[in-house]
């Protein structure tokens, strides 16, 4: 016996030099990834997936610039590579802009107000892109920089296309290219490389669920077009420029967008409206989410005082510190009048009329408080993540949508019945927000949709971020994906459609309906002659 335990303790050190031997393997068999994040929300789910890379033994650098808003410096799961700019997409930059369009929605006139709203997107859209062209200007000026980035050998760029600049690195490195994908700069990002018939697939803004009226695909291809001009007019023209200058006129931005390898969909088929698709696009919908951890000592101590009637969370998200003053009274009113406890993420001006029941805070776990079993509703802007999280969780959403996808993210809850959706100019009248509030938690039904949308959601062989992290490392493997892409996008638009082979057949019909109809007439005229002759 004490040989065996004497063999076991010798072999201590070899266990621990085979182990050192088998993660340093790791770390060298891993890949090189390069990242360029957008800001925000869109940011915190990259981080999710940039911490699972960096768990699989690879090495990532991410872009960002020293104005960011996000991204830090310092990380134990990535290194950055810093650009110099003098304006960049912070909260000096969106806080403005959120003003005015609460202002604009909060109008008398419908007709102004979409008007209205229009245009502040398309100022809002021009300027951000505006931003992104002149740090991709940067980026590829600096020689010694794209140099570096050229010799560090990368496997991949990793890149969210809601703005370019990512895109043409991938470009200017030759380098495989994957999407962290919903949106890209022309807008959603199905658009770009699937058909979709404007029919039953609603377009971002447009309000609409996948069952139209004949005015409301009217107005999904007004939707259409007005998407199609703000591109087509405002943004394809300055990332172009960009192509321009640094690869040539004849790489066109838009083939470089259409032509990534994956695209990794932050949603799934349980939120979003079924349509067609392509093989390189890989739903991930909820990745980010997961199981809550225990709330810390003074949330989960507030929440159990909560009694038998339970707790309510609100949060408007990354990009919303506080809303106007009167709404947030209004809102705060509504609370006080609830048995429920309220948990309210909110950074502006405490409200006048707060409850002794509502609790605010200027952050909180929500991933843990939707996952909390006393939590019976989510007060929610519509965003993206908050949206999956609840869906994941099970747990029924007042929506109160501010901007882009917002209203159509909370929309597509409220048609599968988990959700009830107001906007806010209607917040502070009649008492909609209470009534609202009241509705989803007394009528069993929101909860019981919003708990089976959760178990289809969870249903999967294998967890949405585990399906990435797959798809990621076999893009590394095989250097590409090309045989997923499809070559559609290099089709000019009369040739996808087939308007080319419609007229050459056309063309070919009238042909032989002509020597037909010359054929008849010429033996016509010659029975003519005949008969002539014979008379």
């Amino acid at each position: 016996m004490q040989s065996r335990l004497k063999m076991l303790t010798d072999g201590k050190p070899f266990l621990l030099l085979l182990s050192s031997v088998f993660l340093a393997l790791r770390i060298c068999h891993g890949g090189k990834i390069l990242i360029v994040p957008l800001e925000g929300s869109h940011w915190v789910n990259m981080d999710i997936m940039i911490k699972a890379l960096h768990s699989r033994g690879h090495s990532v650098d991410v872009v960002r610039t020293n104005e960011s808003w996000y991204i830090k410096d310092d990380s134990p799961h990535y290194k950055t590579i810093t650009l110099p700019v003098t304006e960049a997409f912070n909260h000096d930059f969106v806080n403005p802009v959120l003003k005015k369009i609460i202002d604009i929605e909060r109008g008398k006139s419908s007709v102004m107000i979409f008007a209205s709203l229009q245009v502040e997107m398309f100022s809002a859209m021009f300027n951000v892109h505006r931003i992104m062209s002149k740090m991709a200007t940067i980026m590829f000026e600096d020689n010694n920089l794209m140099n570096d980035l050229r010799e560090r050998k990368y496997d991949l760029v990793l890149t969210d296309p809601a703005w370019g600049a990512g895109i043409m690195l991938a470009h200017a490195l030759k380098l495989p290219l994957v999407y962290n994908v919903r949106w890209i700069t022309s807008g959603e990002g199905h658009l770009a490389i699937a058909p979709s018939p404007l029919s039953y697939i609603p377009m971002t803004g447009s309000g609409l669920s996948d069952k139209m009226s004949l005015i409301q695909r009217v107005k999904n291809l007004i939707f259409y077009v007005i998407w199609q001009a703000q591109d087509r007019f405002l943004i394809d023209p300055q990332y172009q420029a960009v192509c321009d200058q640094f690869f040539g006129p004849e790489v066109r931005y838009s083939d470089l967008l259409r032509g990534a390898d994956l695209w990794l969909m932050r949603v799934d088929f349980v939120f979003e409206f079924p349509r067609p698709t392509m093989p390189n696009v890989v739903y991930i919908g909820g990745f980010q989410c997961k199981p809550s951890e225990p709330l810390p000592e003074h949330l989960e101590e507030f929440v159990q005082s909560s009694g038998e009637h339970g707790v309510i969370i609100m949060s408007l998200g990354t990009f919303v510190n506080e809303l106007p003053a009167d709404i947030t009274d209004t809102i705060a009113a509504a609370f006080a009048r609830l048995p429920q406890k309220v948990i309210w993420r909110h950074k502006g001006k405490r409200p006048a009329t707060l409850g002794n029941n509502t609790l605010i805070v200027d952050w909180m776990p929500q991933n843990d408080l939707l996952g909390h079993p006393k939590v019976n509703l989510f007060v929610a802007h519509g965003g993206t993540n908050g949206v999956q999280e609840a869906i994941y969780h099970g747990v029924p959403v007042v929506g109160l949508p501010l901007f882009f996808d917002q209203y159509d993210n909370l929309l597509r809850l409220e048609e599968r019945g988990a959700a009830k959706l107001l906007t806010i100019n209607t917040v502070d009248k009649d008492n909609n927000f209470l009534e609202a509030i009241q509705e989803v938690l007394t009528e069993p039904s929101y909860r019981m949709n919003m708990q089976r949308l959760s178990r289809l959601h969870r249903d999967q062989p294998i967890t949405p971020l585990d399906h990435a992290l797959f798809w990621i490392e076999f893009v590394m493997r095989h250097k590409g994906a090309a045989h997923l892409r499809t070559e559609s996008y290099r089709l000019p638009w009369y040739s996808y459609h087939s308007v080319d082979v419609m007229l050459f057949l056309l063309t070919v019909a009238l042909l032989i309906l002509s020597l037909f109809v010359g054929l008849v007439w010429s033996c016509f005229r010659w029975c003519l002659k005949r008969k002539i002759k014979s008379d």
